[in-house]
Order: C-alpha cells, then sequence, then structure tokens
C-alpha cells in the first residue's frame, strides 16, 4: 500500500504522452499489443485496491464491534465507579480513640451508635482473628517508618454474622515530638465484590483482571516506556485530559501539573509508575494533586507492573479530593477545638466525657486520657449544694442550656472558679445524644473582685487591716472571749521618731519603713492575734486567747523589740521605737470603741514615761508599775548579796564525742524559791544599767572558772551571752580588755560572745566595729537563736561571726515538721558557704542528733546530752560522758548522696500523720491530702528516691509499707466520717505502728546506703 502515491504519479506523467499522439483508429488488440504492460500493470492495481478496500470495511467492522463492547465495558465500569463509597477513619494512636464515618459502619452492617464508644477495639473486635496479626505487623511497620503508609485487607465480622473483606488503608499523618506515632488517617473500602470476582475470574485473561481488581476507581494502561495507551473515563476526568491527548500523553508532559503534599513540583523519580517499573513491584497509594486547565484534583494512585507482550504497568487513581477537603475541614474544626482559650468538654447523654481539649486540660490539670470515660464529677470541690446541681439538670433539660459561675478543683486540689456554660445537642428526633460544656478560669476575675474588697477593708500601704476591718476583728474577738470565758488585749502603738524620720528622708522612705516595720510587728504577733494599720504611724493590734494579764508581756516586748530593731533602706539604717498603750477585756468592761480608746490614752502615758515602753489602761496599771519596780530591787539586792550563779551546758561533737565546749548559763538562787531561770528576772532588767552591771559579772565569773578548769586539764571554749545594751555600753571593749587582762593564764580565743542577731541590727556598723574590736583582742563570736530574727545574707556577710547556733525552737521540732527542717538546711547551706561553724540547740532525743549528724551538723547541744550543771560536775562529766551508739556509727561511714532527701521524705511523713491525727480527733478542720499524686513522700519516691535507691532491695518495702499507710488512712476517714469514733481510736494505733515500720524501713535505708 504504501508504492501506491509513486505509481499513480507515474501514471499521471504516462497521460500527455497520449494526448500529443494523433488518435489513430485502433482496435482492441492493437492496443492490447501496444499497451499490455500497461494494461496488466493497472488491473494488478485495480485488483489490490479492491482486495484493500475490502480489508479496510471489513477493518472498519471490526473496530465498531471493538468500540461497541468498549462502551459497554465503560459503562459497566462508570456503574460500578459510582456505585462505591469509602469508608474513612481517624485513628489517635496513642489514646486509642477512633472516628468513623457512616459509610465505614454501614460496610459492616452498623451505624456509628451502635459501635460506641468508638475506639480501637472496635475495629478489633470487628476484625477476623486470622488477620489480626498481619495488619498489626503492616502498622508496626509503618509506625517504624519503614512503609509509608498502611494497607491491609482483612475480613470484618458483618452485623449478620457474615465476613465483610475490607481494604484498609492509611498513613500516619501526625507524629510526637520523640518521634512516635501520634495520629493516623485513612480508608475502609469494602472489597468484597472484589474478592468474589477475583475468586471468578481468577483464570481469565490478565488485562481484564487486573482491570476489574482495581475497579472503581481510574484505570490507565501504561506501555513499557511510561505511555499510556489505554485508560477509562475516571482516569480523563481525574486527570482533565480529553481521550485522544491521553492516548499519546505521558505523565511528565502537557498541561498537566503534578504537585507533592507539601506543594513542591513532583519529580518524575515520585511517580508511581516509574518507582513500581524501577523497583519492579507494586507501589501503592502515591498521593499527589494534577492541576491542569479544568481545575485540580487530589488523587492516590497505585501501579502495578504486569507480564503482558502489550501493555506493561495498570496504574489505578482514587480520587480523594473530597476526602482532602474533609480532612481540611476537620483539621480547622480540630484546631478551633484544640487552641480554643476556653476549656471544652464533650459528653454522651450519659454525661460520659467523650473530649476534651487542650485548654481542659491546662485549667484542670487532668490529661485527656484521664477524663474520657469518666463524668465531669470528679471536677466537683464540693462547694455546690445537690440541690445546685439538680437546678442547673432541670433548667438543661428543660432549656437546653445552662450558664453560671461553678467552683471546681483542680486535679492538684486547688478550688478555683469557673463560668461554665453547658448546651445540650440533639439529632433530628430531638433527643439528646451529646452535651457540650465551655468554661473558663476566672480565678483573675474574682481575685481582681478580692482586691476591691481588700482594699475596702486593708491598708493600701502595708497590707494590714484598717480601722474599719479592726472594728470587726475586735467585735468578733470579745464575743469569742466572752463564750471561752478568757481575756483579750486591745493595743495602741504609736512610733517614737517617725516624723523626723519622713522630714530628713522624704515620704518614700518613710512609706518603706512602715512596711518593713508592719511585717515585722505582725511577724511577732501569736496566730490568731490581730494587728492593724490606724493611718499615719499609729498601729493597733488585739492578743486574744489570754489566761491572765501577763500573757500578753512576751508579746508586747516582741512588739517594742520589733520596732525598735533598725531597718536598712537604700544603704541607710533608719531607727525608731514604739510607745504601746494597751487595755485589757473584759477586765476593762467598755465596747470596741471606747476600749481602742482607751489603748490610746495608755500609748500617751507610756510617752510620758520616755517612750518605747508600755503602759496598761485601768488601776491595775499602777499595782504592775510598783511590782515591777519590786522586782528590780530584789534583782538589785540579790545582785549585791552574791546570790547569781552561772551553770554550763557542754557542747559536743556528737560524732567523734569530743567535747568541744560549754555555754555559761546565769541562775539566780533565790532563798525561797529556789533555783530560778534567766527567763524568770532577766527580761525586767534587759535594758536596764543593772543589766549590763550582770553581763559584766558573768564574763568575769567564766574567765574566772576557765582559768580555775585549765589548772585541772580541762581547756575548752566557754561562750557567754551577752545582751545588745551590755555590747553597745561605751565601756563595752574596755572593759573586756581588762577582763581578759586579769586572766592572763584563759586565751583570749577560749571565750566566745553569743549575740541575738536581732540585738545586733539596731546599728549594724556600730555593732561591726565593736565585734571587729573584740576580735582583735582574740575574741570570738557566735550568733544566737540563728533564724529567729531578720537575717540577711548582707548581715551575715558583714558581721565578723565565727559562730551559727540554730535556735532550739527549730531543732526540738525538726522531726515533725519539714518547715524547721528545711530552716536548718538552708541554716547549714549558709554556713558552709560562709565558712562559719554551726552549734545545734536543744537536741533532746537521740533521734534529733543523728538527724542532724546525717545533714552534716555535728556539734550540738541540749538536754539530749547534757543539763546545764553546775561547775564542778561539768569535770567529771566530761571524763564519763561518751556518744549514744547511733551517733558514733557515723564516725567511719558517711551518709549517701540521698540521704538529705530521704530524711525530707520522713518528716513530711510525720507531719502528714500528725495532720491526719488532729484531724479524726477534731483538733483540725481538714484532712490532709490522701491523693498519692499530691502526697510529697511520693513524689519523693518518684524523683529523689528512685534516683538514689533504685537498686536497693528494701525500696520495694518502704513503698508497700507506704501503700499500707495510705489505706489505713483511707478507712479511718471512712470510719470517722460515720462517726465510729471507738473504731477510729484502735485504728489510730494501728496507722502508728505501720508509720513505724515505715520510719524504720526509712532509716534502714539511709543506713544501707551509707559510704
Amino acid at each position: 500500500m504504501k508504492c501506491l502515491p509513486a505509481f499513480l504519479l507515474l501514471f499521471l506523467e504516462a497521460l500527455p504522452a497520449f494526448a500529443d499522439t494523433p488518435t489513430p483508429e485502433i482496435t482492441l488488440l492493437d492496443l492490447w499489443q501496444q499497451h499490455r504492460d500497461w494494461i496488466v500493470a493497472l488491473s494488478i492495481l485495480l485488483l489490490l485496491l479492491t482486495a484493500a478496500l475490502a480489508r479496510l470495511g471489513w477493518q472498519r467492522r471490526q473496530l465498531r464491534l471493538a468500540e461497541s463492547q468498549l462502551r459497554q465495558e465503560k459503562q459497566h465500569l462508570a456503574d460500578v465507579i459510582w456505585a462505591t463509597d469509602v469508608g474513612t477513619w481517624e485513628w489517635n494512636v496513642q489514646s486509642g480513640e477512633v472516628t468513623f464515618n457512616e459509610r465505614w459502619a454501614e460496610i459492616v452492617g452498623h451505624n456509628l451508635a451502635d459501635l460506641g464508644p468508638l475506639s480501637i477495639d472496635a475495629w478489633n473486635r470487628l476484625a477476623h482473628p486470622d488477620d489480626l496479626d498481619r495488619a498489626n505487623e503492616l502498622l508496626r511497620r509503618c509506625f517504624r517508618r519503614e512503609t509509608e503508609t498502611y494497607d491491609c485487607e482483612v475480613r470484618m465480622r458483618h452485623r449478620d454474622g457474615h465476613w465483610v473483606w475490607v481494604q484498609d488503608r492509611g498513613r500516619v499523618v501526625e507524629w510526637t515530638p520523640d518521634g512516635k506515632p501520634l495520629r493516623m488517617s485513612g480508608t475502609h473500602q469494602d472489597i468484597s465484590a472484589r474478592k468474589e470476582s477475583e475468586a471468578v475470574i481468577a483464570g481469565s485473561e490478565a488485562r481484564l483482571r487486573t482491570i476489574f481488581g482495581i475497579l472503581p476507581i481510574g484505570v490507565a494502561l501504561l506501555d513499557r516506556e511510561g505511555r499510556i495507551i489505554e485508560c477509562n473515563a475516571a482516569s480523563e476526568q481525574m486527570l482533565g485530559l480529553g481521550r485522544a491527548e491521553f492516548l499519546v500523553h505521558k505523565l511528565e508532559g502537557g498541561d498537566v501539573e503534578l504537585f507533592l503534599p507539601d506543594g513542591k513540583p513532583m519529580p518524575q523519580g515520585a511517580y508511581a509508575s516509574v518507582r513500581a517499573f524501577a523497583e519492579g513491584r507494586p507501589v501503592q497509594d502515591v498521593t499527589f494533586e494534577v492541576r491542569s486547565p479544568t481545575g485540580s484534583r487530589w488523587l492516590s494512585v497505585s501501579a502495578t507492573p504486569i507480564e503482558h507482550p502489550r501493555y506493561g504497568m495498570v496504574m489505578a487513581y482514587v480520587d480523594i479530593t473530597q476526602q482532602r477537603q474533609a480532612e481540611a475541614r476537620l483539621q480547622l474544626a480540630a484546631s478551633v477545638f484544640s487552641h480554643a482559650r476556653e476549656g471544652i468538654v464533650i459528653t454522651d447523654a450519659n454525661a460520659n466525657i467523650l473530649d476534651v481539649n487542650q485548654a481542659f486540660t491546662g485549667i484542670t490539670g487532668y490529661a485527656r486520657e484521664e477524663v474520657l470515660g469518666r463524668n465531669p464529677r470528679l471536677l466537683n470541690s464540693g462547694w455546690q449544694t445537690a440541690d445546685f446541681y439538680a437546678e442547673m439538670w432541670r433548667t438543661l433539660l428543660e432549656k437546653g442550656h445552662w450558664y453560671g459561675e461553678v467552683w471546681n478543683r483542680r486535679k492538684g486540689g486547688e478550688i478555683y472558679p469557673e463560668m461554665l456554660n453547658i448546651s445540650a445537642v440533639r439529632d433530628a428526633s430531638g433527643k439528646i445524644r451529646h452535651y457540650v460544656g465551655l468554661f473558663s478560669d476566672i480565678t483573675q476575675l474574682k481575685s481582681h473582685q478580692q482586691q476591691l474588697e481588700h482594699i475596702a477593708h486593708y491598708d493600701v500601704l502595708t497590707n494590714l487591716p484598717n480601722r474599719l476591718l479592726f472594728g470587726e476583728h475586735l467585735h468578733q474577738a470579745m464575743a469569742q472571749a466572752v463564750r471561752r470565758d478568757n481575756q483579750l488585749a486591745v493595743i495602741y502603738l504609736d512610733l517614737d521618731g517617725f516624723k523626723a524620720i519622713n522630714d530628713q528622708h522624704g515620704h518614700n522612705v518613710g512609706d518603706s519603713l512602715l512596711v518593713a516595720l508592719a511585717h515585722r510587728m505582725r511577724g511577732v504577733l501569736r496566730e490568731g492575734d490581730i494587728l492593724a494599720r490606724l493611718g499615719g504611724d499609729e498601729f493597733a493590734a488585739v492578743l486574744v486567747d489570754l489566761n491572765s494579764a501577763a500573757e500578753c508581756q512576751p508579746v508586747l516586748a516582741r512588739l517594742l523589740r520589733a520596732a525598735a530593731d533598725p531597718v536598712e533602706i537604700d544603704e541607710v539604717v533608719l531607727r525608731v521605737s514604739a510607745s504601746i498603750g494597751y487595755t485589757l477585756y473584759p477586765h476593762d468592761g467598755a465596747d470596741a470603741d471606747q476600749l481602742l480608746r482607751h489603748a490610746d490614752q495608755a500609748m500617751y502615758s507610756a510617752k510620758q514615761l520616755g517612750k518605747n515602753c508600755t503602759c496598761l489602761f485601768d488601776v491595775d496599771q499602777d499595782a504592775e508599775l510598783q511590782s515591777q519596780r519590786e522586782t528590780i530591787e530584789h534583782i538589785r539586792r540579790a545582785f549585791d548579796r552574791g546570790e547569781f550563779v552561772l551553770h554550763y551546758q557542754p557542747r559536743v561533737n556528737m560524732k567523734t564525742g569530743r567535747v568541744v565546749g560549754a555555754e555559761a548559763l546565769i541562775r539566780w538562787q533565790h532563798p525561797q524559791r529556789g533555783l530560778l531561770l534567766p527567763g524568770e528576772f532577766l527580761p525586767v532588767v534587759e535594758n536596764r544599767p543593772l543589766g549590763v552591771a550582770i553581763g559584766g559579772w558573768v564574763i568575769n565569773t567564766a574567765l574566772r572558772q576557765m582559768a580555775a578548769w585549765r589548772h585541772l586539764g580541762l581547756d575548752i571554749p566557754v561562750s557567754v551571752n551577752i545582751a545588745s545594751r551590755q555590747m553597745q555600753h561605751p565601756d563595752f571593749v574596755a572593759g573586756l580588755r581588762e577582763s581578759l587582762a586579769v586572766h592572763p593564764d584563759v586565751p583570749p580565743s577560749r571565750l566566745e560572745l553569743e549575740v541575738l542577731e536581732t540585738s545586733l541590727l539596731d546599728d549594724l556598723m556600730h555593732a561591726r566595729e565593736i565585734m571587729n574590736a573584740c576580735r582583735e583582742l582574740g575574741v570570738r563570736f557566735a550568733l544566737d537563736d540563728f533564724g529567729t530574727g531578720y537575717s540577711s545574707l548582707t548581715y551575715l556577710r558583714r558581721l565578723p561571726a565565727d559562730i551559727l547556733k540554730i535556735d532550739q525552737s527549730f531543732v526540738r521540732d525538726m522531726l515533725d515538721d519539714p518547715e524547721d527542717l528545711a530552716i536548718i538546711q538552708g541554716v547549714l547551706s549558709l554556713a558552709k558557704a560562709f565558712r562559719r561553724d554551726v552549734v545545734a540547740e536543744g537536741v533532746e532525743t537521740v533521734e534529733h542528733g543523728e538527724l542532724l549528724i546525717l545533714m552534716g551538723c555535728e556539734q550540738a547541744q541540749g538536754f539530749g546530752i547534757a543539763r546545764p550543771m553546775p561547775a564542778d560536775d561539768l569535770t567529771a562529766w566530761v571524763r564519763t560522758w561518751q556518744p549514744d551508739p547511733a551517733w558514733i556509727q557515723w564516725r567511719a561511714r558517711a551518709p549517701g548522696p540521698g540521704t538529705v532527701p530521704l530524711l525530707f521524705a520522713i518528716v513530711e511523713h510525720r507531719h502528714w500523720l500528725s495532720a491526719l491525727q488532729r484531724f479524726l480527733r477534731g483538733e483540725r478542720r481538714e484532712p490532709p491530702l490522701l491523693d498519692r499524686q499530691a502526697c510529697r513522700f511520693c513524689a519523693w519516691f518518684g524523683n529523689e528516691g528512685f534516683a538514689w535507691y533504685a537498686t536497693d532491695p528494701g525500696l520495694r518495702g518502704v513503698m508497700a509499707r507506704h501503700e499500707r499507710v495510705h489505706q489505713q488512712a483511707e478507712e479511718l476517714l471512712l470510719l470517722h466520717a460515720r462517726g465510729e469514733s471507738a473504731e477510729v481510736e484502735l485504728g489510730l494505733n494501728t496507722l502508728h505502728d505501720l508509720s513505724v515500720e515505715l520510719t524504720e524501713a526509712l532509716r534502714f535505708l539511709a543506713h544501707d546506703n551509707a559510704r
């Protein structure tokens, strides 16, 4: 057929030759003879043309037949594609929660409501057991990122009981920061028909089996060079190409552009067909965007190489545009849900929590996994009554919504206010399906309201109660005093010299001074006492629960000292004092206003007496002043008669057993009353010249005794307490030098002067000068009762003290009070940082001493070591004293690095146990927290305890005992709630025994881990 045009050309070129020849009369024979070759050739040509036309007609009939069959196939495929509906799912891998669409449930004959609650368990229950291992392995490979997608064919149990084949496809769409799968999305496609088709046409021709095997999706057949040679209508529509173009078009050419999900152009190497050809295996679910002049679509493409003489590849296209759009909408909704500042909680119709957002977690402290399936009543604070909630639910059911303020409890136990809006969500039939609650934490709003109330009742500058609130407190205290048949004191305090400071340094400095003094004075009052600022430099106080007038004297003395102690502001040391007037109720039977005026009048009397003193308003005041004058005179006569003696309390190193010193303590050997402690006479003369004289006698007597001991072979330092007024006396340094000169055989370094840290703050620079002058003489200094005053690093750095003495009030309660223990730990840290020696006072038991040793404090004194004794008894005591074996054992051992946190755990437990016992016996209003997560002991176990003692076999026993303690405590609280007091007392004995076992186990743990 290819030679036909050349032959015709030759024929046409020959025609002019015939035309130019004259036409003779010729016969057919002549024509045959002359043109026989041409006639034969033309005949052959006609025969060939006839045969060609006949073949062409046959081919056209075959083509029409093929086109008819193809149209039928295409229509069949289009019908199947139209009928296909794919189920979708989204799985939170960490929580197990799964979201299905309705089609997913329909595939297995259910609706979503039948399958609730929706979780991964719903899928596991329906999947065929024989398919689960394969599905889980494919999931693990996907989670390990060995595969980009998960694709598995599984059998699912239909509601009717038969098995449905589904193709479960998905991919991880979100990962946690540490690389774990967080969220996975996918599809569920009913492939039962495909499976049945595969079984029926397993032996059929390869092309039909492949095409129908991936229906109802777009299908294209490629040759081995990547050219698309056949496709279905769905592929044309998805790729936006006409069929005529498609049959000769390659994927990477023309007007079609392909983009990856991240928006970057899709490289040829990422094409499913290219990868499948290169790898020689099927490539599944390659997702990309197709942009063409007709629009944009998202496709999921799979490519399968096949062995066929004509086709090399079958490609399947799934249009996932709507799915992507739905996912985008879901992500937007999820973003709004997740990033809303209000807490959101969604429940089912039975008020069981289905979902919460991140704000819910931030406000309540509960993680999402902790509340799913639970009732919101877990947040109940107990502040609202049952009637409140009944009314709330009635309104919600009647109106479909409720709005109001609720007080709830966070996971950590903190109660907080919130504004709550609850709405009922109904279905088409009007039945409630869900409840949606939106709430916001209004703690700040409440705090603002409280601030406004605070401003109305409290002084803005000092934050103390103002005159209005003080009056209310005073009325309440008076009524309470009548009920309890005791007394109260109303105090009126005016600062001496404040106006001069205000005039000299300005109001800002004056205000700062008032704030500092207010804080200091409030700190010296007892719990339950009230301090208020009336205005200017005037303050008022109420001392409650007094059994006698004498009980208020220590508090008044502390107030005077708190006002008189210097305050450093902007490197300027300021001093004032206070004049205090007070009256006692009901001895003074006036009303509240009159009581305050009486105290005010008494305050003016105090100023007239010379300021910096107290004055009582009523007739008893004169008697009291007279009594005070008589007491001073008695003390003076006793001093003149030599009735004062010194006793000495040893100071030892508990670890080494060495006696390292003694403290000289004055006693009054009263002729009638016997031996009196200094608290009964020294406060009366402390700020008087008689007190200075007694202090000098103590120093000289101690030096004389030290000299006598040295002759007997006992050479130990002796510490002497000196008062602030004594040290600030102009002749103090000179008198000390003379005393040391009288006893030249006593090294000055053996004398230690103990001063109260608060007494040095009157004039810090002057105190420092005196101390330096004494240190030049060789005398050492100790800060007594350290931690009870207003110590700061500045004071510690500036004062040349060699020793810090921890106040006995902290040591006494350190076994049961974690705050006292923390103060001791802080003092030890300060002493170590500033290279000071430290001595613990008030060691009363062996356990006190051992705990101090484990914390790093070895020097101590107290009744647990020895009581103060006469000088003659001390030498014999030193020769015979032996430290307790519990202390000696630490000579060759050192506490482990985790010992101190363990000690805190022991004390925290004792503190918790004491609080529980006091509650059960009606001595405390609220029980301590029983929540293990809020338990400080559990916090220690989960941190320091596990870090230091994880390898110790005793740690497990410790936690078992701790768990039994908590269980016993919970049982006791139940008995207490039922009013079974006798059973509670019996249970307390059991609880005590369990606690002793736990404490001993912890102590063994500390011992076992010593180095």
